[in-house]
Formats: C-alpha cells, sequence, structure tokens
C-alpha cells in the first residue's frame, strides 16, 4: 500500500503544481491551427508514441483537426529505421508529409530530445525540420533541459516531484493533458460517447 498511496500522493501534487495557462495557451493554438486549415503532427517514442497515436484519433474526432503521427505506420517506420537509422525517421516523414508555416507539431516525450546525450535524437532533428519549415512547435514533457523545451512555442512541463517516477507521471500526464484539449469548450466539436 505504501508504494500506491505515494504514488497517487506524488499525481495529486502534481495536478495542484501544474501550469494551467500552458494547457489554455496550446489550446488557443489548436484553435488557430485548425481555422487555418494546418495539419497537427504528434511526435512520440515508446510509450509517448501509444501516447500519440491515441491522441491523433482524439484531435480528429472530436475537434475536426486534421492530426497525424508517424509512429502508426509501422512499415514505413521500421523501413526508414532499416535504410536510414532511427535518428532520421520523422525528419524524413514530415519532409514527405510537406510539413509547412500552417502546420504545427506536438511532442509527447519524457526528455525532450537531447543530441548530446543521444537520447530521442530523432525528436531534435524533426524539430529543427520544423523551425526550418516555420510550423508551431508544442511539447508536453518532463525534463525543462530537454531540446523540445527549449525550442517549443508553448510547452506543458510536467512538475518533477520524484526523479524514479518521472516517466510513468510524464506519460500519464500526457493523457491528462490530452483530454483536457480535446474535451475544451473551444476545441471539441463532437461529443464522446459516454
Amino acid at each position: 500500500m505504501l508504494h500506491c498511496k505515494t504514488y497517487f500522493s506524488q499525481v495529486s501534487e502534481i495536478c495542484q503544481q501544474i501550469h494551467l495557462e500552458s494547457i489554455e495557451q496550446i489550446a488557443n493554438e489548436l484553435v488557430e491551427l485548425r481555422r487555418r486549415a494546418g495539419r497537427l503532427f504528434i511526435l512520440g517514442v515508446g510509450g509517448s508514441a501509444a501516447n500519440a497515436s491515441h491522441a491523433v484519433n482524439d484531435f480528429r474526432k472530436l475537434c475536426h483537426i486534421e492530426a497525424y503521427t508517424p509512429t502508426d505506420n509501422v512499415s514505413e517506420l521500421t523501413a526508414r529505421t532499416n535504410d536510414e537509422g532511427w535518428e532520421s525517421v520523422f525528419v524524413e516523414w514530415l519532409k514527405v508529409s510537406q510539413l509547412n508555416q500552417r502546420d504545427a507539431v506536438l511532442v509527447f516525450s519524457v526528455g525532450g530530445g537531447d543530441e548530446e546525450k543521444q537520447v530521442s535524437v530523432n525528436v531534435v532533428q524533426a524539430l529543427k525540420e520544423a523551425q526550418a519549415r516555420r510550423a508551431r512547435i508544442y511539447g508536453i514533457v518532463g525534463r525543462v533541459n530537454g531540446y523540445t523545451a527549449q525550442v517549443a512555442h508553448h510547452v506543458v512541463l510536467i512538475p518533477q516531484i520524484d526523479e524514479k517516477h518521472i516517466t510513468p507521471h510524464t506519460e500519464a500526464f500526457q493523457a491528462l493533458i490530452w483530454h483536457c484539449l480535446v474535451s475544451h469548450p473551444k476545441l471539441q466539436m463532437n461529443k464522446t460517447k459516454w
């Protein structure tokens, strides 16, 4: 019981500390993205990739935002990894998708990418391309010093309550935040079934 009590106590503490204005800013940006008929590209690796897939569904179905994630196409993802390398899989996918200034990239990541440490370099490369193409960049991350937090127009930083729980808390809060966004009165166009 001690672990469960500690874990959920930390969840409560994160809820109290999270910067709600950052979430509201992303909501406003997504309203504008939809208005200009831009596309939302959601990037994530590991558990964040699974979150990206779910979020794509919700943004498309509930908010009428054209959304995609490269990790939904496992054939292309693995072919690019095999032929070109893991570091370039997202950037090459965005190039073929003709990412442009009307579009936005949303990163779900614990660390946010770090070239020096060779962590989530594929996210870093994709964000460099997004910057070059003048796409908007948003993030939901667990580290303030990662690349996403440094370059995003708006980022929601998950408060670090316990170093050993950064990954589970960050990935869990990605889901809470995107569900907050897709249920936001400014964004939601279709009701959920329940």
